[in-house]
């Protein structure tokens, strides 16, 4: 392993969980690299290209290589670049792996097998195959509710004997799990909560920080949550939980990324367009969306920059 991945593999604080804009069928490749571009002008401490809210079943392989290839582009070494690359099948994810690294990735995100559903032990031996096969740090994505899979704690020990596997973002809320994590393997992962509604109480009872889907709308509020943290200002950081809360709340009311395409549409002028199986946002999440971003709403979408 690098250098360079020793040093930035596990920032501290907020990584933004980045959404795939599309116009229509096409791919936006400029709306996404303004996005890109804002969050790390936010502050924002990494990006995260084919993630949960970047709808990665969506995307064609194509389609996947240019996303990644833009973002390390944008980023431009400012922020790592995490790329999402994880299937259901092994050969597969260790191929896409291994394109991520070629591209310039600084890690890669990597779901627990979806749909296949492996014992432990097949499950241990996918991020095994891994590791062995691409020199690239791994930061493993556990999510029972989305994949129907959950990692024990025997083989979150196993794990920890890969030395690629650097991090585990946990995406079920439940906080009480990180309590669960024996000390010294808490100390050998970086820990990422990967439900913002939760992610301050995860990060103050340990762990690293939040890769945030509701960044994409607010970065520098959730920025400076995670600074707040870092820095022992609970005081600032619970004013600012409160603030981001009815936001939080209102993006959880439907799967992940309609509702905060619809928050970028009115922010930034992003189409909200999203593909099938998904489908845009009710009424109801539309109002709860604009009454919890109405303290920015009076201020015009900014520009588009021209980045390609």
């Amino acid at each position: 392993m690098t250098e360079r991945h020793r040093i930035d593999t596990t920032p501290q604080g907020a990584i933004c969980d980045l959404v795939t804009p599309f116009q229509g069928d096409q791919l936006d490749e400029c709306a996404f690299a303004d996005l890109a571009e804002w969050q790390i002008n936010s502050g924002i401490s990494g990006l995260l290209v084919a993630g949960p809210a970047g709808e990665p079943w969506a995307l064609t392989d194509d389609e996947r290589t240019r996303l990644i290839r833009l973002a390390v582009a944008v980023a431009g070494n400012r922020v790592p670049v995490f790329a999402g690359t994880g299937t259901n099948c092994t050969e597969t994810t260790v191929a896409r792996t291994a394109e991520a690294k070629n591209m310039g990735a600084t890690a890669a995100y990597v779901v627990t097998p979806y749909y296949s559903k492996p014992a432990q032990e097949g499950l241990f031996r996918h991020y095994q195959a891994i590791a062995n096969r691409v020199d690239l740090p791994l930061i493993v994505g556990v999510s029972p509710q989305r994949t129907a899979i959950d990692i024990s704690p025997r083989t979150l020990e196993r794990l920890a004997t890969l030395r690629s596997v650097v991090g585990i973002a946990d995406e079920t809320g439940d906080i009480a799990r990180l309590a669960a994590i024996p000390a010294a393997l808490r100390q050998r992962f970086a820990l990422y909560s990967g439900h913002d509604l939760t992610a301050m109480p995860f990060t103050l009872m340990g762990g690293r920080g939040v890769i945030s889907a509701a960044a994409n709308l607010v970065p520098r509020l959730t920025v400076a949550l995670h600074q707040a943290l870092a820095t022992g200002n609970q005081q600032s950081a619970q004013s600012l939980q409160e603030r981001l809360n009815p936001l939080f709340q209102a993006l959880e009311r439907e799967p992940s990324p309609a509702a905060i395409k619809y928050g970028l549409s009115l922010l930034r002028g992003i189409s909200d367009d999203v593909r099938l199986p998904l489908t845009p946002i009710v009424a109801e999440t539309t109002a709860a969306i604009r009454m919890a971003l109405a303290p920015v709403l009076c201020k015009p979408a900014p520009a588009r920059r021209q980045f390609l």
